[in-house]
């Protein structure tokens, strides 16, 4: 089956887009598995219930579903809507393990259309890899559901086990008056089973991996587009480009951060299982916390030890006020090196987007104003999807998922609303300030894709009276063709030994040593000089050589001078 529409190959080559689209999605799923399975070991959920379901659930949560606990608690006093638990948090250590190979292949996959990529193409292969990964979750939905032992005596998330009730002087043993026959409710032991919901999971998943390729374009600045949306190289794309960079590497310093925490402590591989879990949890949480976005909440019961010091401290005393970093920095003036560091991560962004954007011969203002612009646009969507997705609610009156939680509840969501206007003016005062920093320090658009590049140069070509490219921009030449062998235009190509480039001054003898000529070769014969060339000698004439008809008959024998008999 083909469907029209490539104008370079006019079909659509759907036997490659079916291979790519499942290598990308093996690689995606194997990811998010390890991830899952090993942070589930480190922290020990295996101990109360099968590894295999669990990370089963734990994928189908990180890839956007929903995970629904449930069971039989009567045991301990807890009936009807008591003892009904709604969990609803995505462990982003999962997703992003599988969101960046998913995209690392699914770009790989597009790189060799060449210079443009036709719309019905791209459509085709995206759709492909959304497909083939809800298929894969439906999977995993239909594994995830097993029951989990709840053991009565150990009902707090540090594991102490219920102590005996002593007697009291002068009215006797008290355990023998509790109705509630509390040595069996000590030894009790449920059954506590959990499920993925099948229908939002798979709303979930297919939602889940066309944002991941959504971002993944906008973010790789060497993948083809199509034609109509050449605007996006040098427009969105840098931007967009920093913006996923400088997350990932505060992910990288989250986990960086947690090693080392690790190291002194009692239990590292607690920590290690919660930081392959939840490391971007917490560091895209501090980062719109940083950059002044409210949050509300409040946390009770085990939960509130989950949140790091002092979040976790003014959810548990304090949830009637939002959750702002002064409040926190009233606690702990440390806080404020927060909103410090937001405010670096920001700045790098501006940097790194200005170095990223092709200049051409634009002025100073128009540039500044282009990086700030689509700085500020990128931010204002980036940070309250970071919002979004950081959200906890957890409501849990039993274990699940080897997590001991009985009469604990967690709810942290932030103001997304406010991130908005936030983001955008958090990214248009670091795009400005980074890309004057970038044209001060001469690297604004020393990093400009090709692409990006090629796009302003056509873009240049269609507006008339503008600035041709500098010579650090040119397209590609004879000896740098363009990406896929398309040729770029005449107009565009480098000068090369056939083409020789402009000179920058018209040639001076009195400079140019090589076009000076030393004094005393003037007068050679062969050298043109000041004076006048010497008149060249005649050769002589040969004297002919006589003819073989006017020479005389041979001497006779014997004649004087001739050889003979008789001489």
């Amino acid at each position: 089956m083909s469907v029209g529409g490539n104008a370079g190959r006019g079909v659509i080559r759907w036997g490659d887009a079916v291979l790519a689209s499942i290598a990308a999605v093996s690689w995606a799923l194997v990811a998010m598995a390890g991830t899952a399975a090993l942070g589930l070991h480190l922290l020990g959920a295996d101990a109360v219930g099968a590894l295999g379901p669990m990370t089963a659930a734990v994928v189908v949560l990180g890839a956007g579903g929903s995970v629904t606990p449930s069971g039989d608690v009567s045991a301990f006093g807890l009936s009807g809507a008591e003892a009904r638990t709604s969990v609803d948090f995505a462990p982003l250590g999962v997703g992003l393990a599988g969101a960046l190979l998913l995209s690392f292949f699914f770009l790989r996959s597009l790189r060799a259309a060449g210079a443009t990529l036709p719309g019905a193409e791209l459509a085709a292969r995206a759709a492909a890899v959304v497909v083939l990964f809800v298929a894969v979750v439906a999977g995993l939905a239909w594994a995830g559901h097993d029951l989990v032992t709840l053991d009565g005596t150990r009902l707090g998330a540090g594991g102490a086990e219920v102590p005996a009730v002593p007697g009291i002087p002068g009215l006797g043993d008290i355990g023998g008056l509790l109705p509630g026959r509390l040595a069996d409710l000590a030894g009790a032991k449920a059954r506590v089973g959990f499920g993925v919901d099948a229908g939002r999971s798979l709303v979930g998943a297919a939602c889940w991996a066309a944002a991941v390729l959504v971002i993944a374009l906008l973010a790789s600045r060497r993948t083809p587009l199509p034609r109509a949306w050449s605007a996006l190289h040098r427009v969105v794309r840098p931007a967009v480009s920093a913006v996923v960079t400088v997350v990932l590497v505060a992910v990288a310093a989250g986990l960086a951060a947690a090693a080392y925490a690790a190291v002194g402590d009692a239990h590292p591989a607690r920590i290690a299982g919660a930081a392959l879990l939840g490391a971007p949890d917490g560091v895209w949480t501090a980062i719109p916390l940083g950059l002044f976005v409210p949050w509300s909440g409040h946390a009770t019961g085990a939960l509130a030890s989950v949140l790091p010091d002092p979040v976790g401290r003014l959810l548990a005393t304090d949830s009637d006020r939002p959750l702002t970093l002064g409040r926190l920095a009233q606690l702990d003036q440390r806080v404020w090196l927060l909103a410090v560091a937001a405010a670096c991560l920001m700045l790098c962004a501006g940097v790194l987007g200005a170095v990223r954007t092709p200049v051409g011969g634009r002025p100073g203002g128009a540039f500044v104003g282009r990086c700030a612009l689509s700085l500020a646009a990128a931010t204002a969507v980036a940070l309250p999807l970071l919002v979004r997705l950081t959200g906890v609610s957890a409501n849990a009156s039993l274990s699940v998922l080897g997590f001991d939680a009985f009469g604990a509840g967690l709810e942290l969501h932030g103001n997304a609303g406010l991130a908005l206007p936030l983001g955008a003016g958090w990214g248009a005062a670091a795009g400005a300030l980074g890309a004057l920093l970038a044209r001060m320090a001469g690297a604004a658009g020393r990093g400009a894709a090709v692409l990006a590049r090629l796009s302003r140069a056509g873009a240049a070509a269609r507006t008339p009276g503008a600035v041709p490219a500098g010579p650090g921009e040119r397209g590609p030449g004879p000896y740098r063709p363009a990406p896929g062998g398309v040729p770029a235009p005449p107009d565009e190509r480098e000068p090369g030994p056939y083409r020789p480039g402009p000179s920058h001054r018209p040639p001076n003898p009195d400079t140019n040593p090589y076009m000076k000529l030393p004094p005393g070769l003037h007068g050679s014969p062969t050298l043109p000089g000041p004076g006048p060339r010497p008149r060249a000698r005649p050769r002589p004439r040969p004297r002919p050589r006589p003819r073989p008809e006017e020479e005389g008959p041979p001497p006779p024998p014997g004649t004087p001078g001739t050889p003979g008999r008789g001489g």
